[in-house]
């Protein structure tokens, strides 16, 4: 079950599932009523799991054929008011993640109240540490198994591997279905590196030549201690190019690797090297490969201070994109 939330991670999440389609998913998961509406009205026919909790919009949900996601009891009866008991639902069991579900502890006593029911189709967790700490991911598992237990029937379908718990610990975690979310879109799970599926680009806007002693952009926080070549990029933050990048970050140039200099600007950054053979409207790559170089939204993510979901689900909607 691909997670496709946030528009797809950023990506566009009616094409990254089309595009998915071919693999044939059980289906798909997002994070809001209208996530799934949006796939809904692409002609996604497949199961939607809403997983984060709906309070006022369970009648939509039930009227989008979308599955949710149910964390208390309050919710079951909300859930039952509008669609029934036959009605496709799933129950998030809380293992240590401490943000939603049933705690498991106190799911046997809750479980009375839905466990019959027809539409009770599946339960689930989610691992806080599956990339780094395993000894959680047992635990986890352990509290999962226990809570499921208690129930009188085991739901059809079990699931709480994320990408890092699917691709480490496979059938220990894996039960009826794993949901791979940042592995799909290029992101390194710990030393797990995917194929790159994402490249972004910037067109050159100005090419100039400066002697030794100017200032680049906002508050001239870098001056340049030689001759030097700046291009400047159609991209800043507005775009999801990280602020946070001011003299951190790099872009590639006819296959050189280029520094950025100065602030991140709403609309624009300023690259700099001692020459840049480039001309106005040609290509920057931001992350993606050129020639033998490659900058990965991991390595950018890295440079930032923040993680790859964060740049991925960032970039900004005024980014063209062109799906091949």
């Amino acid at each position: 079950m691909p997670m496709v939330k946030a528009d797809g991670y950023g990506l566009g999440a009616v094409e990254v599932a089309r595009a998915l389609e071919a693999v044939q998913p059980w289906g798909y998961g997002v994070a809001s009523t209208a996530e799934g509406q949006e796939l809904r009205q692409a002609g996604i026919t497949k199961p939607v799991l809403v997983l984060s909790p709906l309070i006022e919009e369970l009648g939509e949900a039930a009227a989008l054929s979308l599955t949710p996601a149910l964390s208390n009891l309050e919710q079951v009866r909300a859930w039952f008011g509008v669609a029934g008991t036959e009605r496709p639902f799933h129950v998030q069991i809380d293992t240590g993640m401490c943000r939603a579900g049933f705690w498991w502890e106190a799911f046997a006593a809750a479980q009375s109240a839905f466990s019959t029911a027809p539409g009770f189709e599946g339960a689930f967790t989610h691992f806080h540490s599956a990339e780094s700490d395993p000894d959680s991911v047992v635990e986890q598992t352990e509290r999962f198994r226990a809570a499921v237990a208690a129930l009188p029937r085991r739901p059809r379908i079990l699931h709480a591997a994320n990408s890092a718990a699917a691709l480490r610990y496979g059938d220990a975690t894996g039960f009826d279905l794993v949901r791979p979310g940042i592995f799909l879109y290029g992101g390194a799970v710990g030393p797990d590196q995917p194929a790159p599926v994402v490249r972004w680009r910037a067109r050159i806007l100005e090419v100039n030549r400066r002697k030794a002693g100017v200032s680049v952009s906002y508050g001239a926080t870098w001056r340049a201690t030689g001759p030097v070549a700046l291009a400047t990029l159609a991209a800043g933050y507005a775009d999801g190019l990280r602020r946070s990048l001011s003299s951190k970050g790099h872009a590639l140039i006819g296959g050189r690797r280029f520094g950025i200099v100065g602030k991140v600007t709403m609309d624009m950054t300023v690259v700099s090297a001692r020459e840049v053979t480039a001309a106005v409207d040609d290509i920057a790559t931001l992350i993606g490969r050129d020639g033998d170089e490659e900058i990965t939204v991991d390595e950018m993510a890295l440079r930032a201070g923040t993680i790859s979901y964060e740049i991925l689900t960032g970039v900004g909607a005024r980014v063209r994109k062109v799906y091949v």
